[in-house]
């Protein structure tokens, strides 16, 4: 792979995550947009998003289906190095749950979402610790969880299962899982999935 192609392809992804999502400012305990009083059913759109895969899914997601979009984000930011970001992910999975590093906002008015997306990254084959804490922190109870995955190529490992065990009660839909190497691919793919999907 050339330098010049790489270069373009970060530009690319790039420009796709400014023009998909417009980001929400959330402040701690926030509510997100209420600019929907019309909505019948209401739709939000939750992702983490380290390198901007997942963010450009999200604002696909969130761009076709006019919903509320929430970034998740713990209060002390990861490290822009990726190498310390795994050994800190992995020390966090290792911690008691309760020990989880706090999340910098939440989404204080839930229960007025019927259908929620959820998007993550796989981090070391499993479901990234601070989605952990998102999931056991609010209460997904009687809603619709659909699930937008990415990987590097590994695959999704146990992070179904864990996210399954965590939203018992939510009823989970079929997930979209991509590897990440395909960003020129990735929104034809996001708006054919989401045509499947019954709303």
């Amino acid at each position: 792979m050339s330098p010049q192609y790489d270069r373009t392809r970060r530009a690319l992804l790039s420009a796709l995550a400014s023009l998909t999502v417009v980001k929400m400012a959330f402040p701690a305990s926030a509510s997100a947009n209420t600019d929907n009083s019309l909505k019948t059913e209401r739709t939000l759109v939750i992702y983490l998003s380290r390198s901007g895969n997942t963010r450009v899914i999200a604002g696909v997601i969130h761009r076709s289906l006019h919903s509320d979009l929430f970034d998740i984000e713990p209060a002390i930011p990861y490290p822009d190095d990726y190498f310390q970001t795994v050994e800190q992910a992995k020390i966090e999975r290792e911690r008691d749950r309760d020990l989880r590093s706090p999340l910098k906002s939440s989404v204080s008015n839930i229960e007025r979402y019927q259908t929620i997306y959820l998007g993550f990254p796989v981090w070391g084959t499993t479901l990234p610790p601070v989605v952990q804490t998102f999931l056991t922190t609010h209460n997904l109870a009687d809603k619709t969880l659909i699930p937008f995955i990415t990987h590097g190529g590994y695959g999704v490992g146990n992070s179904e299962a864990l996210l399954a065990r965590l939203a018992t009660h939510a009823r989970q839909e079929q997930p979209l899982v991509i590897e990440c190497d395909q960003e020129r691919r990735t929104t034809e793919t996001v708006t054919r999935w989401l045509s499947t999907i019954s709303r």
